[in-house]
């Protein structure tokens, strides 16, 4: 099972980048449980410096911006 986190403080951007994860997780028919990191702290521990960011299975794979599909479908198989 993949470990997801969505780094945000619950903007708009990190509940569209929440909603587009989930959603290619779902059409993939990928196991993983998607986590959402609202804590200041935490979020920086990942050093990501501007929400939201992607964190999956430990690595940080997108911050700063709402990724495109594409770029989401990639992260879990092509």
């Amino acid at each position: 099972m993949r470990n997801v986190k969505i780094l945000g403080t619950g903007c708009a951007n990190c509940k569209t980048t929440q909603k587009l994860v989930e959603e290619v997780i779902k059409a993939k028919n990928v196991q993983a449980q998607v986590d959402k990191v609202e804590d200041i702290p935490s979020i920086m521990q990942y050093g990501v410096m501007s929400t939201p960011g992607v964190v999956i299975d430990g690595k940080v794979v997108h911050a700063g911006s709402v990724p495109s599909r594409a770029q989401v479908e990639s992260w879990f198989g092509a």
